[in-house]
Order: structure tokens, then C-alpha cells, then sequence
């Protein structure tokens, strides 16, 4: 995993011993040599003027919870900068090519249309309507983060430490408000539609696309742009169809990065270095205090508990791309010439890290590749082909009934499974299901 955010690591400790090289019980080194106590409340006062200025930048709004989204917003909208208004006759094009779309896809998923409006998005326009999202994919992992800090320390070096950790954990928020509003900026410009990255960033039920980086891929690509927007028009509109009508799906993957937040444990080595030869002095000057933050004060390490979670979310997200690409292909391939190649290149796009699994993957540690989404599709096809679309779609009623990651490395028992092999405890649900309409549990991967 590539820039790892805010000092996270993958657990390794390349120094065990490092813990007992400051006997001193002085967790922040506030008694060394070269400070003096009495220079504490005018450091306070410091940057408490620091802050108030940080914050007079962000914008009137102030920082609530852990991720400081005023500043966020304030630094994506500089980055993207004057975006000219999506033309009316573009707007136009993008709504005929959905309404295609869909009329195609009609005929290859039991699942019906999901959409209720069409937009063409500006960057802008993609970030005012995907930011409420990103709220709820970054809060967790901040939140662990701005809390996790003291829950880690010694109990007698809490009450010492507790207005500095206060502080600390409000610049922690106006860092990841400034990486995240960076990194948003970006995205803005490079994703094609508001389901590139295989969640539901925008509104349900709007298909949004973004005819300013459908003009970019375009252009390094052989088919005419015409179908590139169809074909994307019926990525879109089949990314809906499961989010609107697979009510379960949502909140599944969401949970996915929930998870991968609370089993984030601390290793206090991070902290135990820092506080070697530490000049609390420094945190008065910006520039220092941005170098420290950028180091990292801690080592989130890699748990069972994430991994698990972050198994379940890549599965789901491949199950989910994997039926995505299988239902357009069957749509679309005997309609447009270039839909075998153009589901290549989304598949090598999404497989080989994009920039929407570099963003998130920087902001929060978490990767949003869909590592087995060739053997997903794989799946869906052999399963169309064995007990037809209807069954294949009746699949996603329940997350119990979804394939689970060993099932994309071995698909012939699953199958075998679905075709009459071993039913019983799928009917037995299903009943379940109908009576009860069924609980939403975790996806059992």
C-alpha cells in the first residue's frame, strides 16, 4: 500500500527495544533541558492565535468532529479552479445516451432501472454532490485516529498530555481536511461518472456523468466519443440499478471501512520517538508543527481485524464490478464494435489502482481495489450461462447469497450450489427473507 497517511505502517517493529531507551517516565519530554515550564501557557496562547487564523482560512464554517470539511471544501474548490458550464446540448447527449442504455440494459439484468434524473457534472458540481459521502467514508478512520491517540497513552501521562492531544487532534483535523480537500480537487478532473469508484458517492438515483474527463479518455482511445458515452452511460445506469434496488449494499460497504476503523490498533513507538529531545517550544511555529504532523505521532498497525474487513470490502467491490461489467458486455456487445475493448480498459483502470484507490488509500490507509474483479466476472458469466439472469440477479437479495472470496478462486461449487447442487439452506433464507424481509447482517466473505 502505497502513502500510507499520518505515519500508518504495516506493524513492523524494527526496533523492539526502542521503548526502553527513555527511562526518563517523561512521555513529551516537557522537563527537558532547554524548556521551561513556565513558557507553556505563551506557547498555548500561540497557537491559539495559529489556530484562529486556521480557521479564518477555512472559511466562516468551523471544524466539527474529526476532519475539518470547511477547509477540505475551501482547497478542492481553489484547485479546480473556473470550470465553464456544461454545455445544454452535452447535457442533452448524456441524457439520450442513459436513456439508450438503459432501454438496453432492460433486456440483460432482472433488476429494473435505477435511475430518476441525468446531469452532466463540472468538477465542482461533482464535488458539491459527492462531499455529504466522503463525510461518511473518512469520519470513521479520522475519528479512531483523533481518539486513539490518548486511549493509547499511560494513564498518568493522559493528564499531562491532555490539552496538547486536544490541540494536536485539532490540527490532526485541519491535516486531513487539507490532504482530503488536495486530493478531491484531483479526483474531481478524473473520474468519468458518480460510480466510478464503485461506491455511491452522489444522490441516489441520479446518473451523473462527467463530460470533461469523458472527453480526456477519449482521446487516447480508438472509439469514436459518441460510443465511449454510451458505453459509460450504461456503466452508470447498471452501477444504479444494483445501488437503488439492492437496498443492503450501501450500508454493507460502508460498514466494510467502519470495520477497518475500529480494529486500528496503536503502536506507541511513534510517540516514544518523538518524545525523545522534544522541544514543545516548536509547536508554536507552523512550519514545525506541519513537518510533525506530516511524520506521524503514532503507527497504526495492521490487525486480523482489518485485513478481514478489508477482504470484505474488495470482494463486494469486485462482485459488484465484475456484474457491472458482465451485464454491460451482454447489453451493449452486439450493439457497439468497441464494448469488449472499452471493458478491458475500465477493467485495467479499476484493477491496477486509479486515482480514486490512491486518493482513498492516502487519506485513509484503506484500498479500494477490486483485486479479483476478472474472476468476479468470470463468475457472473458462467453463472448466466448456467441458471440464466433472472437467478443470477435473485443472487443480490441477501448478502448470504452473495459468492464469498473463495468462491471467486473456485466458482464451480457455488455454481454447483445455484444450480440445484446444495439448495436447501438458500431456499430455507429465502423463505426467511419473505416472511421477515430478512435482516441486513455482514456479507460473509
Amino acid at each position: 500500500m502505497a502513502d500510507l497517511p499520518f505515519g500508518f505502517s504495516h506493524g513492523d517493529d524494527p526496533d523492539p527495544d526502542k521503548r526502553k531507551k527513555d527511562p526518563s517516565g517523561d512521555p513529551f519530554g516537557l522537563g527537558g533541558e532547554g524548556f521551561d515550564m513556565s513558557d507553556l501557557g505563551q506557547i498555548f496562547t500561540r497557537l491559539g492565535e495559529m489556530f484562529s487564523g486556521a480557521g479564518t482560512m477555512a472559511g466562516a464554517g468551523q471544524q466539527a468532529g474529526p476532519v475539518n470539511y470547511d477547509l477540505a471544501r475551501q482547497l478542492a474548490s481553489s484547485s479546480i479552479g473556473f470550470v465553464a458550464p456544461v454545455p445544454e446540448s452535452t447535457a442533452t447527449a448524456i441524457a439520450d445516451a442513459v436513456r439508450l442504455a438503459e432501454t438496453w440494459l432492460d433486456g440483460a439484468t432482472a433488476l429494473p432501472a435505477g435511475t430518476t434524473r441525468t446531469v452532466a457534472w463540472t468538477p465542482t458540481e461533482w464535488l458539491d454532490n459527492t462531499l455529504d459521502t466522503w463525510k461518511r467514508l473518512c469520519d470513521p478512520v479520522a475519528e479512531q485516529i483523533s481518539t486513539v491517540w490518548a486511549s493509547a497513552l499511560p494513564q498518568e501521562a493522559q493528564a499531562m498530555a491532555g490539552p496538547l492531544l486536544a490541540m494536536m487532534s485539532q490540527m490532526g483535523g485541519m491535516a486531513f481536511g487539507s490532504q482530503l480537500g488536495q486530493a478531491l480537487g484531483k479526483l474531481s478532473k478524473e473520474v468519468l461518472t458518480s460510480t466510478d469508484i464503485g461506491l455511491p458517492l452522489g444522490p441516489k438515483g441520479v446518473a451523473a456523468l462527467m463530460p470533461q474527463a469523458v472527453d480526456a479518455l477519449t482521446e487516447g482511445l480508438e472509439q469514436p466519443r459518441s460510443e465511449v458515452l454510451t458505453f459509460l452511460a450504461a456503466r452508470e445506469a447498471a452501477h444504479h440499478r444494483l445501488f437503488s434496488h439492492v437496498p443492503w449494499l450501501s450500508s454493507q460497504l460502508l460498514s466494510a471501512v467502519e470495520a477497518f476503523a475500529k480494529g486500528m490498533k496503536i503502536d506507541m513507538s511513534g510517540i516514544e520517538d518523538m518524545a525523545q529531545g522534544f522541544n514543545p517550544a516548536s509547536l508554536a511555529d507552523p512550519a514545525a508543527m506541519e513537518q510533525l504532523l506530516s511524520q506521524g505521532m503514532f503507527e497504526p498497525k495492521s490487525t486480523p481485524e482489518q485485513t478481514a474487513a478489508l477482504e470484505r470490502l474488495e470482494t463486494l467491490l469486485a462482485l459488484i464490478e465484475g456484474w457491472v461489467q458482465t451485464v454491460v458486455i451482454a447489453a451493449l456487445g452486439d450493439r457497439l464494435p468497441g464494448t469488449e475493448a472499452l471493458s478491458e480498459t475500465m477493467r485495467r483502470r479499476r484493477a491496477t489502482g486509479g486515482p480514486a484507490e490512491q486518493t482513498f488509500a492516502t487519506l485513509v490507509g484503506l484500498e479500494l481495489r477490486p483485486r479479483k474483479m476478472r474472476e468476479a466476472a468470470a463468475l457472473w458469466e458462467k453463472l448466466t450461462e448456467a441458471v440464466g439472469a433472472d437467478a443470477r440477479d435473485a443472487v443480490w437479495q441477501h448478502p448470504d447469497l452473495l459468492p464469498g472470496a473463495a468462491d471467486l478462486d473456485e466458482p464451480a461449487a457455488f455454481i454447483d450450489r445455484a444450480i440445484g447442487g446444495d439448495t436447501s439452506g438458500i431456499d430455507q433464507l429465502l423463505e426467511d427473507l419473505e416472511r421477515n424481509e430478512g435482516p441486513e447482517g455482514p456479507v460473509d466473505n
